[in-house]
C-alpha cells in the first residue's frame, strides 16, 4: 500500500502544480485585458471632450458591457442572488432620468450627449457587477489591470515631458495633461494607481520579485501627481490614504514603500521644480528637449533604486517576518502619526499670523471667492488655495435656484451659465460633480446620485466586513483586495466631488469597475458558501436567463445606435461643407438637411444649412434655418446673436436685428459682443429712420 500511495504522489502534485500554472496564467491574461482595455479608454476617449472619440469609446463601453452582462447571465451563478442589484437599479434610473433632461433641456442636443454618457458608465458599471459573478476569484488580477492602466497612462504623460521633441512639439503649458489634455485628469490617473500599488507592495502573497516592482511604480505615481500641479488629486489620495490605512491590517508593510517612495522621488521632483524649462509656459523647444532628456535620466535613476530597494525588503522580510507584536506596535504607531498630523497643522496655523481662525478664514475666503484670484499655472498652485471654482460653483446653484427641481437639463450647465457668468470665459463643465448636477438635473438629479452612492456604500460595507456585525472576521487577501478596491472609489468620488473628471471616461472607468466589483461580490460572511471558481465554466443556461441575456444585447445595440447618431449628423455636416466649396448648393443644402434629421436636437446642422442656403442666394430659407434654432434652442445665446448678424448684414432688417441683439444681450450680458452688437443695430435702425 505504501509503494501504491508513494506511486500515486507525483501525478497529484503535477495536477497541483498544473492547477497553479492554469490559475496564475489565467490571472496574468485577466491582468493584461484589464489593463489594456482601461489604458484604450483613456487613449482612445482623451479628454471626454471630443465627440466621435468620445461616442466610439460609450458605444465599446456599452456593448462590452452588455456582453458581459449576458455572459454574466450565460455562465455566472443564476440561481444566487444579484449582488449589488440594487445599487445598479438606482444607477440606471439616474441614467433614465438623464434622458428624460432632454425634454425639458436648454439645450437638448448636448443633454442627448450626456444620456449617452450616463448609460455607457451604465453598462460599465453591469459589466463589472457580471464579471464579478463570472470569476470572483480573479480580483487580484483587477488590481493589477488597474495599475497596468494607470502605469501606462502615467508613463506615456511623462514621456511627453522627456521626449518633447518626438511626442510633444507644440505643447506650451508646462503641467503634464496627455492623454487626456486635462493635466487633473492625469493627476487623478495617479492617484488612482496609488492604492493598487500600495496593496501589491503591501501584500504577504505573492512572488517578492513581482511585489517589489510597485516601488518604483510608486515612485512614478507621485511624480506625475506632482508635475500636473493637482492639488485635487493630492486631496484625493490623502483622503484615500488615510482611509486604506485606518481600515487595512498592512500598515507597516504599507508604510515602508510608500515613504521609501516618496523620499527618493521628492529630490527628482524638487529638482523638476528649480528647472523653468519643465515649469515653465512657452518654452522653446530645444530647451524643453535639454531638460526632458536629464528629467529622464533621473527618473530611470529613481526607478533603479527603488526597485533595488523593493528587492531588499520584500526578500528580507520574507525570510525573518516580522513578530505579531512588532507589527501590533508599528501599526498603532502609524496610526499616531497620521493622528499628529492634524494637531501639526492646528499648531503651525496657530503660530502664524492671525492665529486659526485668522488663517482658517483667509483660506476659506479665498477658496469661496468667486473673484479670487486664478493661480499661476506653476508649482507655486500646490500651495495656493485660491480657486476660480468658486465663481463656476456659485454660477451653478443660481441654475439651480431658477429650476431647483429638475435643473436645466443634462450637460447645459455650458448653455444656461451664461446668464448669471461676470467673465467672459468659456467654460463646459462646472468643476464638480454634485454642484452640476444640481444645475443640471436639480433636486431629483441629486436625489437619484445620493440614493445609488448610499446604497453602494451599505453594500461596500457589507462586502468588506466594515459593519459591526462583522468585527472579528479575519483580513483574508480578498477582503484586502476589496478595501483596496474600495479605496480607489473613495478616491475618484472625492476628486469628482472637486472637479469635472466624472466627465473623462478614462478616470471614470477605473472608479465604476471597483465600485461595481466590491458590491457584485457579495457579503463578507456569505463567502464561504460560494467558494470562488478557478476557470470560466459554462452552464446551460435557465430559459429565463437566455431571454434576460438575449435582451441585454438587444437594449445594448438600440443604445449603441441611438448614441452614434450625433456623430452620423457631424460627418453629414462635414460633407455638406465640401460639397459647398466645390459649388454643389444643393447636394450640399440636402446633406445638411439629412445631418439636421439626424440629430434634430442640435443647432449646429441648422446653422450649416443656413450658410449653404445663403450661399446659393435662398435668403429666405437661411433665414428660416436660423429661425428654427432660435426656436429648438431658445436660451442658447448663439442662436440669437446669428440670427441677428444675418439680419443686420444680409436682409438689411435692423429692427429684427435689434430683437435678436436685445434677446442675445439677456441671455450673455457679460459678453463683450452684446453691447457693440446692439449698437449697431440700433443706429443701423436709427439711420434707416
Amino acid at each position: 500500500m505504501s509503494s501504491l500511495a508513494g506511486s500515486l504522489s507525483p501525478p497529484r502534485r503535477s495536477r497541483l502544480g498544473a492547477l497553479a500554472l492554469t490559475r496564475a496564467s489565467a490571472d496574468a491574461w485577466v491582468t493584461a485585458a484589464v489593463g489594456l482595455a482601461l489604458a484604450a479608454i483613456a487613449f482612445a476617449a482623451d479628454g471626454g471632450l471630443r465627440l466621435e472619440r468620445t461616442t466610439w469609446t460609450e458605444v465599446a463601453l456599452i456593448l462590452g458591457g452588455a456582453a458581459l452582462a449576458a455572459w454574466g447571465l450565460l455562465t455566472g451563478r443564476a440561481a444566487g442572488r444579484l449582488h449589488g442589484g440594487l445599487t445598479l437599479l438606482a444607477f440606471a434610473a439616474l441614467g433614465v432620468f438623464t434622458a428624460l433632461s432632454i425634454t425639458w433641456s436648454v439645450a437638448p442636443g448636448d443633454s442627448w450627449l450626456e444620456a449617452n454618457r450616463t448609460f455607457a458608465y451604465v453598462a460599465t458599471f453591469a459589466g463589472g457587477v457580471a464579471f464579478v459573478r463570472i470569476a470572483p476569484g480573479r480580483w487580484a488580477a483587477v488590481l493589477n489591470g488597474i495599475s497596468v492602466a494607470c502605469l501606462l497612462v502615467c508613463g506615456w504623460a511623462l514621456l511627453t515631458k522627456i521626449f518633447p521633441g518626438a511626442l510633444a512639439p507644440d505643447e506650451t503649458y508646462a503641467r503634464l495633461r496627455e492623454p487626456f489634455g486635462y493635466w487633473n485628469a492625469v493627476g487623478l490617473m495617479a492617484a488612482l494607481g496609488v492604492p493598487p500599488l500600495l496593496w501589491l507592495a503591501a501584500r504577504r502573497s505573492g512572488h517578492p520579485a513581482a511585489n517589489a516592482l510597485a516601488w518604483p511604480a510608486l515612485g512614478l505615481m507621485f511624480t506625475t501627481m506632482m508635475l500636473s500641479y493637482s492639488r485635487g488629486s493630492l486631496l484625493a489620495l490623502a483622503v484615500g490614504l488615510a482611509l486604506w490605512f485606518a481600515v487595512v491590517p498592512l500598515r507597516l508593510r504599507g508604510a515602508l514603500p510608500l515613504l521609501v517612495a516618496s523620499a527618493v522621488s521628492g529630490p527628482v521632483i524638487a529638482w523638476a521644480f528649480a528647472r523653468d524649462a519643465l515649469t515653465t509656459d512657452n518654452v522653446p523647444l530645444p530647451a524643453r528637449v535639454d531638460a526632458g532628456h536629464e528629467l529622464g535620466t533621473l527618473l530611470v535613476l529613481m526607478a533603479c533604486v527603488l526597485l533595488v530597494a523593493g528587492l531588499a525588503v520584500n526578500f528580507a522580510t520574507t525570510r525573518a517576518a516580522f513578530s505579531p507584536r512588532t507589527r501590533r506596535l508599528a501599526g498603532r504607531s502609524i496610526v499616531g502619526m497620521l493622528a499628529l498630523i492634524p494637531v501639526a497643522m492646528l499648531l503651525a496655523l496657530a503660530a502664524a499670523p492671525g492665529g486659526v481662525n485668522g488663517q482658517v478664514s483667509d483660506t476659506w475666503n479665498k477658496l469661496t471667492d468667486p473673484k479670487a484670484a486664478t493661480p499661476t499655472n506653476t508649482p507655486d498652485r500646490l500651495r495656493a488655495t485660491s480657486s476660480v471654482r468658486a465663481r463656476y460653483w456659485r454660477e451653478s446653484w443660481t441654475i439651480y435656484e431658477n429650476s431647483p427641481n429638475v435643473g436645466a437639463g443634462a450637460g447645459a450647465y455650458a448653455t444656461a451659465r451664461t446668464r448669471y457668468r461676470s467673465g467672459t470665459q468659456t467654460v463646459r463643465h462646472a468643476h464638480g460633480y454634485g454642484v452640476q448636477t444640481l444645475a443640471d438635473l436639480g433636486r431629483a438629479g441629486v436625489a437619484l446620485s445620493l440614493v445609488a452612492t448610499v446604497l453602494w456604500i451599505l453594500a461596500a460595507m457589507t462586502a468588506t466586513g466594515l459593519r459591526r456585525r462583522d468585527r472579528g472576521r479575519p483580513f483574508d487577501p480578498e477582503r484586502i483586495g476589496l478595501l483596496t478596491m474600495a479605496t480607489v472609489v473613495v478616491v475618484f468620488g472625492v476628486h469628482s466631488f472637486i472637479d469635472w473628471t466624472w466627465f473623462v471616461p478614462g478616470n471614470a472607468c477605473v472608479g465604476l469597475l471597483c465600485a461595481a466589483w466590491v458590491v457584485g461580490r457579495g457579503p463578507l460572511a456569505a463567502r464561504a458558501e460560494t467558494p470562488p471558481r478557478v476557470a470560466f465554466a459554462w452552464r446551460r443556461p435557465p430559459r429565463m436567463a437566455g431571454a434576460a441575456a438575449l435582451a441585454v444585447l438587444v437594449l445594448a445595440v438600440v443604445t449603441s445606435w441611438a448614441a452614434l447618431q450625433p456623430v452620423r449628423s457631424a460627418h453629414a455636416a462635414d460633407a455638406a461643407l465640401d460639397l459647398a466649396q466645390l459649388g454643389k448648393y444643393d447636394a450640399a443644402a440636402a446633406k445638411a438637411r439629412r445631418a439636421a434629421a439626424l440629430d434634430p436636437l442640435s443647432v449646429d446642422p441648422l446653422f450649416q444649412l443656413a450658410f449653404i442656403d445663403d450661399a446659393r442666394g435662398d435668403t429666405q430659407g437661411a433665414k428660416r434655418a436660423l429661425e428654427d434654432a432660435t426656436r429648438l434652442q431658445p436660451a442658447n445665446v448663439e442662436t440669437w446673436r446669428r440670427l441677428g448678424r444675418y439680419r443686420l448684414s444680409v436682409l438689411n432688417d435692423p429692427r429684427g436685428a435689434v430683437d435678436a441683439f436685445r434677446l442675445a444681450f439677456y441671455l450673455d450680458p457679460a459678453s463683450d459682443r452684446g453691447p457693440s452688437d446692439y449698437l449697431e443695430a440700433s443706429r443701423a435702425l436709427k439711420a434707416k429712420g
